[in-house]
């Protein structure tokens, strides 16, 4: 199925987790760089035009680029992750994105909650606790201490998979900070 989604990649941390990615998590292996997700699933690629790229175009610059930090590990069910800092740049503009396309809510409107995140493993089986612990300590002994990673997001980049792999659609870059 063909699909989209708008991400900011994060290749500062490419290094800490690139190799724990290729492992656990399946959209590595689908050329998924490391990134925090704003908007999945959004629009059917043969859908986005050029009224819905400048609709997208109008939001990134309205938006300032800003400084963040990968600063914790964190775990959900089944999922081993990075927490940014702060988190409210994200929420809004996932929330600007969910506004503009309110057709198209963030995790198809799974999750009541939008927490901004960059997903290291994904490991669902019967054996996934003990995989997602050994990643936790290992992520955990390569953590950059005390602040974590240091990272900038200037860019939203909507990407799709509609060969099966996933490439960038288009990147958008974020106002530049005053």
């Amino acid at each position: 199925m063909s699909e989209s989604a708008f991400i900011v990649p994060v290749a500062a941390a490419e290094a800490f987790v690139a190799d724990l990615r290729a492992a656990l998590d399946p959209s590595a292996a689908l050329g998924v760089p490391a990134h925090i997700t704003l908007l999945h699933p959004f629009m059917a690629p043969e859908r986005i035009d050029a009224a819905v790229l400048a609709r997208v175009e109008a939001i990134a610059r309205a938006t300032a680029a800003f400084a963040f930090r990968l600063a914790a590990i964190g775990r959900f069910p089944g999922t081993l992750y990075l927490a940014p800092e702060p988190a409210e740049p994200f929420v809004a503009l996932t929330r600007a994105l969910w506004r503009e396309f309110p057709e198209h809510p963030p995790y198809g409107g799974r999750h009541p909650a939008i927490v901004p995140h960059l997903t290291v493993a994904h490991d669902t089986d019967a054996a996934s606790a003990e995989r997602l612990a050994a990643a936790e300590a290992t992520l955990a002994k390569r953590w950059p201490r005390p602040h974590g990673i240091a990272a900038h997001c200037d860019r939203i980049v909507l990407i799709e998979n509609a060969s099966g792999r996933w490439r960038t659609l288009r990147a958008f870059t974020l106002a530049t900070a005053s």
